[in-house]
């Protein structure tokens, strides 16, 4: 039965398919067409809201292949990780939305259970689906029901160990588990390390090569006794090569391919064996990340995730000032030249950390450990025991995963590594699973750790330039995605006194304290209580762990009200340490706060968030006027002498 709005005269075919069911209804020569219109769905769409194009150009037959074949919201598709998803989007009654990805209101960026039934796990970190995929292969066999259940994993997810726990208990648990290793050779950066030449040697091994040539046959003689030679030669080749596949095999899962991930015949057929299959089974695809654009093909690590680009050449803007991010790699490389000790870390996010500045110029100090946050943060300890100065750089999102480590290895030990957290606070379009909204919190209780957070881009650099210089344990830096005031750096950083604020201007009535990037927010509103004749005392606290006890406490016996700034979770935030301290200190100065709310914020632009949850001047306002004795409006606006 054809949905509600099925049109057999539309010019595209996309605009035919409002569900699976309408896939499954075109013939299998109208496909080639589909993965074109797609393409230029894809192209189009996201060189207006940004995203994440090259992942997705990838895997648009392999979409098409999984939804001519399973039967979703009943058979169980898992992406890892999901922002490969938006063919899926697309092919899930969602066209109609698609041009509003990842904008307010908007489509998601990744897949998300509340969006569509379709959608059955929704995350934004790698090496999650194949437990979550295990579970749920799990509870189907506990229930009784027949349901396929299917996890697409990018190479880059076999770099996470979360993927070999998982694995390591399939064959264990269940008889019938799917799982397609999507082998592009790329995460956000070239894959790196021993999985990702391992599985360079199953796709560049003769033998393969051989058996990939049979895979014609394998298509047009399927089933029967044919079929169960083939599976035989396959697993026998595999166990007499250079181990390619062993481990697989080793594991439980019966390892098939590697075969053309391009080719939809070859995909829906082995797909239609692969289900029927009472074993868990493994399928090698390769696949080519940013096929069908030309700028995509040239830059894969550029065209993972980024902003707004011009069509036809694929440039995005160029920025006017360098990023937080190109700062460290900049800044750290200049004192890695006289300081040899120095080692940057990162988690496959070279780009992003912007530490290929570093790796470029000190390659012998330079690691990227692929996705494994965890490792990286045990690597950075064993390097800090023989005298080394590690700098373990990777979003605060991402060093959620490491947290065990910064406890148990780092703070208790009290190593010399350097956190350097980026895209902390609100990370706008990308929405809930990268927001850096959390690292205050989970720091904060850590014995011995120093937290800190810069204003501006000059502060930035004395902030590396301390935590460098620093040998009482471990430190960390928070620092925002994107580019800051613009402040210059100087030639040469000064040292910071660790726990010292800066009292920007003193002022008797209110005490603004703007921490990092809300320093700005403090400014405007002191600017803002200045105008209505009020004395404004702004300071610029620096330092979350340890605060600055002495002005905090200086300004609270004076001022009528303390209003902290933070991008941060107000919960167990830079906030509540202020509070703490001071019920400590028996003072009784009424503090508010303005940061993020107690729930999980949504994607969007980050003015428009900002508006929505309360962290503007006028909000600020508000929430100080009932503290003033002589409120707001009633001072007159004081002139100049």
């Amino acid at each position: 039965m054809k949905s509600a709005s099925f049109d057999e005269t539309s010019a595209r075919l996309l605009d035919r398919i409002e569900s699976p069911a309408d896939l499954k209804r075109l013939e299998e020569s109208q496909l080639p067409q589909l993965t074109q219109e797609i393409r230029d769905e894809l192209i189009s769409v996201l060189s207006k809201t940004g995203g994440h194009l090259g992942p997705n150009l990838g895997v648009v037959e392999l979409t098409l292949a999984l939804h001519r074949v399973f039967e979703t919201p009943e058979d169980k598709l898992l992406f890892d990780v999901s922002h490969q998803g938006y063919v899926h989007k697309l092919l899930t009654g969602r066209l109609d939305r698609f041009s509003t990805i990842r904008q307010y209101q908007g489509l998601n960026g990744f897949l998300l259970r509340s969006e569509s039934e379709h959608d059955c796990y929704g995350a934004g970190h790698a090496g999650t689906a194949l437990s979550a995929g295990l579970g749920m292969a799990v509870a189907r066999d506990r229930r009784g029901s027949k349901e396929n259940v299917v996890v697409v994993a990018g190479d880059a997810a076999f770099t996470c160990g979360t993927s070999y726990e998982a694995l390591n208990n399939v064959s264990h648990n269940t008889k019938r588990f799917i799982v397609i290793l999507n082998d592009n050779e790329w995460s956000i950066a070239k894959n790196v390390g021993a999985i990702a030449n391992y599985l360079n040697r199953i796709v560049t091994n003769d033998a393969y090569s051989h058996l990939h040539e049979k895979a014609a046959k394998f298509v047009e003689m399927i089933g029967g006794k044919f079929a169960q030679q083939l599976a035989h030669k396959v697993e026998e080749g595999v166990k007499h090569l250079l181990l390619p596949s062993v481990i697989f095999e080793d594991l439980g899962l019966h390892y098939y391919g590697p075969i053309d991930g391009h080719d939809i015949p070859l995909l829906i057929r082995t797909f239609e064996f692969l289900k029927r299959q009472n074993e868990p089974v493994l399928l090698h695809i390769i696949t080519q990340k940013g096929k069908g654009y030309a700028p995509a093909l040239a830059k894969p690590d550029k065209f993972h995730g980024l902003g707004k680009f011009t069509l036809e050449t694929g440039e995005t803007a160029k920025a006017s000032t360098p990023t937080y991010s190109e700062l460290l790699g900049q800044t750290l490389s200049k004192f890695a030249d006289s300081n040899k000790k120095i080692m940057a870390i990162t988690a496959a996010m070279p780009s992003g950390t912007g530490l290929f500045h570093f790796a470029a110029n000190h390659p012998d100090q330079y690691f990227d450990v692929g996705i494994a946050e965890e490792h990286a943060a045990l690597f950075a300890c064993g390097l800090a025991t023989q005298g080394f100065k590690p700098f373990l750089t990777i979003y605060s999102t991402f060093m959620q995963r490491a947290y065990d480590m910064v406890i148990h290895d780092i703070a208790l030990q009290n190593l010399n590594v350097a956190l350097c957290m980026d895209r902390a606070g609100l990370s706008g379009d990308d929405g809930p699973t990268h927001h850096g909204l959390f690292d205050i919190g989970y720091l904060r209780p850590v014995p011995g750790i120093v937290h800190m957070q810069p204003k501006d881009e000059e502060e930035f650099v004395d902030m590396l330039w301390t935590m460098a210089n620093y040998n009482h344990g471990p430190i960390a830096m928070r620092y925002p995605r994107g580019a800051g005031t613009g402040a210059r750096p100087k030639a040469q950083p000064k040292l910071l006194e660790i726990g010292k604020a800066e009292v920007v201007r003193h002022g008797q009535d209110v005490a603004l304290f703007g921490l990092g990037n809300m320093f700005s927010l403090a400014e405007e509103t002191a600017k803002r209580l200045e105008e209505q004749g009020f004395s404004v005392a702004l300071i610029n606290p620096r330092w979350i762990k340890p605060l600055d006890v002495g002005t905090l406490e200086f300004f609270a016996r004076r001022v009528e009200v303390i209003c902290t700034f933070e991008d941060h979770v107000l919960h167990n935030g830079f906030g509540c340490a202020v509070i703490e301290q001071l019920t400590d200190s028996q003072i009784a100065t009424p503090v508010v706060r303005i940061g993020w709310p107690d729930q999980f914020v949504e994607h969007g632009s980050i003015p428009v968030l900002r508006e929505k949850h309360g962290i503007t001047v006028d909000a600020a306002l508000e929430k100080i006027r009932p503290f003033l004795k002589k409120g707001l409006g009633n001072k007159q606006p004081r002139t100049a002498a």
